[in-house]
C-alpha cells in the first residue's frame, strides 16, 4: 500500500509492458513493480515530475540496453508508477538490471532533455529473492545529496487471458476545495501475496464536481488480481491537487467476483481519518458499478493459429550518405569476407519475419538512388527490377536481389522515407476493407541517418497508424538518430497538423547498440526490433473489434500445394499473392544482367542526402 498520497494522473496507465507474448518461452515471467520514496525534488517551484527508465544487460556484455520506461507523474516526490515492466526469469541465469530515475522537464524522448536524479543497480534474482519479491535501495547520483530509494516488487504473472472492463460513477462525494467542490480520481491498487498493496490503474481526474462518471477502461486480470478472482481490490477516491498533494475522500474494497456477480453494486467511501475522529461518520460519498464485463484477450499467436498472415516488406536506404559502395568505408560496401550492416540487419530481422508469411514471398525496395537508363531519383524502387513484381523469394531472395541493385543504382538523395510508408499504407488499406484481419503489414526499413521529410513522414506515419501497419527503423552507421527516436512513439505519442496517431507503430532500434568489437549479436537485435509487433497487431485488432478465426485442422482436402516462383518473373503480380504493389511509374526498372559502370558525375563530388 502506499504510504503516501498518489501522484497526479498521468495519461499512460497501460500496466502492459510490449514484448510480453513470448509464451513459448520455457521461463517464468514475472511483472515488476517501481515505486520511489523521497526522491530529490529538482524542480524550484514545483514538486519533481519522475519517471523510471530500466534496463538490462546481456550475457556476456556490459553494455547497458534500455528495456522500457514507466510513465511520468507530475509533482511528486513519492511515486507508485502503473507501467510495469514484464520480464522473463531465469533461476539459472544471473540477469542484471539498472533502473534509472529522471525528473521530466519537457514533452522529449531524449533522456539528456531531463533531469537525473538517482540510479540502481540489481539482479532480477536479487528481487525475487527478497521477502515477498521487494528489494528496497537507495539511489544513486553523486550530484545529488539525497536522490531517495526506490522500491521494486516482482510477482510471478499467471497464465490468465481474461480482460476485465469496468466503469464507476460517484454520488455526493465530499467536498473538498475551497473554491470549489471536488476533482476526483480513483486509483485501484492490488493485493500481493505479502498483503502490501500496488497501484495498478488510476482514472482520468473530473474537475469540479461531486457527482462524476469516470470514463470505463480495461485492465488485464493478471494485473488487477493475477488471476485470483477472489483476490482483494482496493479502491481509493482522491481530490486532485495541482501540487501533487491530493485529498483522501474514500476508500473501499472488492473482489472480481464481487464485482462480476452484482450489477448495480454500490461502495460507501470511508475515509478512515475522519472515520476515528467524527462520531456519527456514515460516508464520504458513494461509488457505484456501472458496468462490469469479465472477457478473455486473445493473444498473439490466437490470431496467428487462426490464420493471420504478417506480410513482411523490406526498404532500404540507397542514399548517397552511405557512401561510395565502391570504397571499404562505405556502409553497402560489399565485402567478400564480412556483411555489411545492411546485410546483418537484414538477416537477423527478416530470419524471423519469414517464419510467419505463408508464401515466403517479400517485395524489397530501395529509396533515394538513381537508376538507369535515365538516372531519374526514386524513392521507391523494386530491388529485382520488375515494376509489376517486387516480390523476392526468401531473405535469400531478398539479399540477391539488393547485391544486384548496389551494383547498377547510384547513390544520390534525398532521403525521403514517405513515399515507401504512404505505399505500403495503400495496400494495407485495401487489405483493412477487402479481408479484415486476414493479414498484418511489418515495414523493416534500414537507413543511415537524417530523415530529409520529417513533417510527411510524420504525417503518413499518423494516417498508417489506424492501419494494419508495423513500422521498423534499424539505423545503421554512427550518424545521430534523433529524428528516429522522435518517430519512434513509446514515450511521446507521435502528432501531425495537431492530430496524434491511434496506436503506437514504429520501432526504432540503432544497430552499433548491438554490436561488440564488431560482433553483431543478432538474436538480440531481432528481440529487439520486432519485441513490439503482437503488442501492435492486437492493439489494432482490439480497436477494430476484430476476434482471431478459430485455428483450421489440417487435412489434406486444404493443404494448398507448393508451385515454384521466379522472383524475377515477367508476368503481372498474381491476385492470388497477398496484395499488389503499385509503383511509382516515374521509377524506371534498371536493366538486368548489365554491367554499368558506377556514374561519377563527370568528376563532380559524390552527391551527399
Amino acid at each position: 500500500m502506499a504510504d503516501s498520497a498518489p501522484p497526479a494522473y498521468d495519461d499512460v496507465v497501460s500496466s502492459e509492458q510490449p514484448g510480453s507474448f513470448s509464451s513459448s518461452v520455457p521461463a517464468t515471467q514475472v511483472e515488476l513493480h517501481v515505486s520511489c520514496r523521497n526522491i530529490a525534488d529538482m524542480d524550484v517551484f514545483s514538486k519533481s515530475d519522475p519517471m523510471v527508465v530500466m534496463y538490462t544487460q546481456g550475457m556476456g556484455s556490459k553494455e547497458w540496453r534500455e528495456f522500457g520506461r514507466t510513465e511520468h507523474i507530475m509533482n511528486t516526490l513519492n511515486p507508485d508508477f502503473v507501467k510495469t515492466f514484464t520480464i522473463h526469469y531465469f533461476f539459472e541465469e544471473m540477469q542484471k538490471l539498472r533502473f534509472e530515475v529522471y525528473d521530466i522537464d519537457k514533452n522529449s524522448a531524449k533522456l539528456s532533455d531531463h533531469d537525473f536524479i538517482g540510479a540502481v543497480e540489481c539482479t532480477l534474482g536479487s528481487i525475487v529473492g527478497e521477502f515477498g519479491g521487494r528489494l528496497q535501495k537507495p539511489l544513486v547520483n553523486p550530484k545529488v545529496k539525497k536522490p531517495g530509494t526506490i522500491i521494486v516488487t516482482a510477482e510471478e504473472l499467471s497464465d490468465c487471458k481474461d480482460v476485465v472492463t469496468l466503469q464507476f460513477k460517484g454520488q455526493k462525494l465530499d467536498k473538498k476545495d475551497f473554491f470549489g467542490k471536488s476533482d476526483p480520481f480513483l486509483v485501484f491498487y492490488r493485493c500481493n501475496e505479502d498483503n502490501s498493496y500496488t497501484a495498478v490503474h488510476r482514472t482520468e481526474v473530473i474537475k469540479n464536481t461531486l457527482n462524476p462518471t469516470w470514463k470505463a477502461f480495461t485492465i488485464h486480470a493478471r494485473a488487477l488480481c493475477n488471476g485470483d478472482y477472489d483476490r482483494s481490490i482496493r479502491v481509493e477516491c482522491y481530490d486532485w491537487d495541482r501540487d501533487g498533494g491530493h485529498d483522501l475522500i474514500g476508500i473501499f474494497s472488492s473482489t472480481i467476483n464481487e464485482l462480476n456477480g452484482t450489477p448495480g453494486l454500490t461502495f460507501e467511501a470511508i475515509n478512515p481519518k475522519k472515520q476515528a475522529k467524527k462520531k456519527g461518520y456514515k460516508n464520504s460519498g458513494m461509488i457505484m458499478l456501472m458496468q462490469c464485463k469479465l472477457e478473455q484477450q486473445p493473444s498473439f499467436l490466437d490470431y496467428i493459429r487462426g490464420g493471420t498472415q504478417i506480410s513482411f516488406t523490406v526498404a532500404i536506404d540507397f542514399t548517397a550518405s552511405n557512401g561510395d559502395p565502391r570504397n571499404a568505408s562505405s556502409l553497402h560496401y560489399i565485402n567478400p569476407y564480412e556483411q555489411n550492416q545492411y546485410v546483418k540487419a537484414l538477416t537477423a530481422v527478416g530470419r524471423i519475419c519469414q517464419d510467419y508469411d505463408t508464401d515466403k514471398l517479400f517485395p524489397a525496395f530501395g529509396f533515394g538512388a538513381r537508376l538507369p537508363p535515365t538516372w531519374k531519383i526514386s524513392h521507391e524502387f523494386p530491388l529485382n527490377g520488375n515494376l509489376q513484381n517486387p516480390m523476392c523469394e526468401g531473405i535469400d531472395g531478398v539479399l540477391s536481389a539488393y547485391y544486384h541493385s548496389i551494383q547498377q543504382v547510384q547513390l544520390y538523395g534525398p532521403t525521403n522515407f514517405a513515399p515507401i510508408i504512404n505505399q505500403i499504407a495503400r495496400i494495407a488499406s485495401a487489405a483493412q476493407r477487402q479481408k479484415p484481419g486476414e493479414e498484418y503489414f511489418v515495414l523493416l526499413m534500414l537507413t543511415d541517418g537524417i530523415i530529409s521529410d520529417m513533417a510527411q513522414t510524420k504525417e503518413a506515419i499518423v494516417n498508417a497508424a489506424s492501419l494494419p501497419i508495423s513500422i521498423i527503423i534499424v539505423g545503421v552507421g554512427a550518424a545521430e538518430f534523433d529524428a528516429m527516436e522522435e518517430l519512434d512513439g513509446d514515450t511521446v505519442r507521435l502528432s501531425s497538423r495537431g492530430r496524434s496517431a491511434e496506436r503506437d507503430i514504429v520501432q526504432f532500434v540503432p544497430f552499433r547498440d548491438f554490436q561488440t568489437r564488431g560482433i553483431l549479436a543478432p538474436d538480440l537485435l531481432s528481440k529487439e526490433v520486432l519485441a513490439e509487433v503482437p503488442d501492435q497487431l492486437l492493439s489494432y485488432m482490439k480497436k477494430n473489434t476484430i476476434k482471431p478465426k478459430p485455428p483450421q485442422p489440417i487435412s489434406v482436402d486444404n493443404i494448398t500445394p507448393i508451385m515454384p516462383h521466379s522472383a524475377n518473373q515477367d508476368a503481372p503480380y498474381s491476385a492470388n499473392q497477398n496484395a499488389s504493389y503499385p509503383v511509382n511509374p516515374s521509377a524506371p526498372p534498371f536493366p538486368d544482367n548489365q554491367s554499368i559502370p558506377y556514374p561519377a558525375n563527370q568528376g563532380a563530388p559524390y552527391p551527399t542526402s
